[in-house]
């Protein structure tokens, strides 16, 4: 069973890349993803305000708690026992400057991606070249 949901933006390249990376990474299967683009999503997640996840990331806990932003990613590295990598974003004095920061990738994360992978937005299928596999979306 899923301990963690993410509701991520299929339509940014480098949340699409991180999520393919997260979901090989997680063995165990802790983690669910879903596309807030998707067909039905306000059906199924009510409660997720779509333009509010669009502009910083969502993740729910098993027990039905929210989770926002760089604590969504902690939880989601931590649950592929990798959070090391994610743990110093926490950290009480850096959490103040990665919050920071994290609000203006994910406010201009399509600029960002367009500078990194070439593209500024999905379509379909965001696979990036070298990637046979496409996007793998959940």
């Amino acid at each position: 069973m899923a301990q963690l949901t993410i509701f991520y933006d299929s339509q940014c390249p480098l949340c699409d890349i991180e999520m393919r990376h997260l979901r090989a990474a997680d063995k165990a299967g802790a983690i669910v993803m879903e596309d807030i683009h998707a067909e039905g999503f306000e059906q199924r997640f009510p409660h997720i305000d779509r333009d509010r996840a669009r502009a910083l990331l969502h993740g729910q806990l098993q027990d039905g708690r929210l989770l926002l932003g760089l604590d969504v990613t902690h939880r989601a590295w931590s649950l592929a026992g990798r959070g090391w990598l994610t743990a110093p974003l926490r950290w009480p004095l850096l959490r103040l400057f990665s919050d920071a920061l994290y609000r203006l990738f994910a406010r201009h994360r399509y600029r960002i991606s367009r500078v990194v992978t070439g593209k500024a937005r999905c379509d379909k299928n965001c696979a990036m070249p070298g990637d046979p596999a496409g996007s793998g979306r959940s």
